[in-house]
């Protein structure tokens, strides 16, 4: 039986490619990583490997029941029935999670279909209801996911968090996530040449999907920036990368996403903080310009969205705007009402 393993190969000269050890879904694999960033192609390989793992199975051999099974299995408690997520009281992995996973495993089909492997997609578009089976509609969802809003850290919170990191490299990071909203590839993914202390800007090179920007930066993080480059970033460092490593047999070597996250971790737990992830900083960030003013095409273009509607949640996550606009709303109305009643 096939057995799915997470393997990269190094040696392509266009990058490292993701291989699970199954011909029909390497060579989706393949396919996925000419259209897609290195990252998408191993994020689509793990959940491929989860699904396979769980059913069981080869590609062609997998079945709706299969599919619905793993779904079963995927929202089986992770911690003990009586452990719950405070966001949404599941006690399984996430609607989010699962509804990511079957995408990958769906992308796979329709590959798998347009090569003439197989002839339906075993992952179903939803389930019918009472109003929709007697019509080609999609029905109810399998996986229905919440609409949450992400969490953000106040300005006390920042600050604390600020006095908790022990070197200019760190808090330069936070920064760069916290006042000019760059996600954590992007923070990582700085280059000499993409520090623009002059104008106060920073160019991400290679953001999501491949897009690029110029994006301003307050100058604190420019000053944090040149502390850390006159007194910190090691002379031996041969990267052009300007986060490097500080310590350890690694030292001047590119900083990973999971050193970024584990200086992260220690300043949470030495701050006393419950949250303060990379992503709730950048969030911190577009959500505080949200409530100084700034315009949702600014925004947009300060976080490197490409739909205006990825920014739109900015509105609901700043503090007092609907409430200021209830308001506002309140008074021309109450407004009327007196007018009216004077007649």
């Amino acid at each position: 039986m096939w057995v799915p393993s997470v393997v990269r190969c190094e040696d392509r000269l266009d990058g490292p490619l993701v291989r699970l050890g199954h011909e029909l879904v390497d060579g989706y694999l393949e396919f996925v990583a000419a259209r897609a960033r290195p990252n998408t192609v191993l994020a689509y390989a793990y959940d491929l490997k989860v699904f396979f793992d769980v059913v069981g199975k080869g590609p062609v051999e997998v079945t709706t029941v299969d599919v619905l099974g793993f779904i079963t299995a995927q929202r089986a408690p992770r911690g003990g029935k009586n452990v719950v997520r405070i966001a949404d009281g599941e006690a399984g992995l996430s609607a989010r999670t699962i509804r990511r996973r079957l995408s990958a495993v769906s992308g796979l089909y329709s590959y798998l279909m347009a090569c003439g492997v197989v002839a339906e997609d075993p992952v179903p578009r939803g389930m019918a209801t009472r109003r929709t089976r007697r019509r080609a509609q999609r029905g109810m969802p399998l996986i229905r996911a919440p609409k949450t809003l992400p969490r953000v850290l106040s300005p006390d919170e920042v600050n604390v968090l600020m006095g908790a990191l022990r070197t200019f490299r760190d808090r330069a990071m936070v920064e760069a996530m916290v006042l000019g909203g760059l996600r954590r590839a992007e923070v990582l993914g700085l280059r000499f040449e993409d520090i623009k202390p002059g104008e106060r800007r920073v160019f991400v090179a290679d953001g999501k999907g491949g897009h690029q920007r110029l994006v301003p930066v307050s100058s604190r993080f420019f000053v944090t920036l040149a502390a850390y480059l006159d007194t910190e970033r090691p002379e031996e460092a041969s990267t052009d990368q300007v986060f490097v490593v500080l310590k350890g047999p690694n030292r001047g070597g590119p900083l990973t996403a999971r050193g970024l996250d584990e200086v992260l971790r220690g300043a949470r737990h030495r701050a006393g903080l419950s949250h303060g992830t990379c992503h709730q900083l950048r969030h911190t960030c577009l959500t505080r310009l949200r409530e100084a003013g700034m315009s949702l095409e600014a925004i947009q273009a300060q976080a490197g969205h490409r739909s205006i509607e990825s920014t739109r949640i900015y509105l609901h996550l700043s503090d007092g705007w609907l409430a200021d606009q209830y308001r506002a709303a309140q008074q021309a109305i109450d407004a009327q009402a007196g007018i009216g009643g004077a007649r």
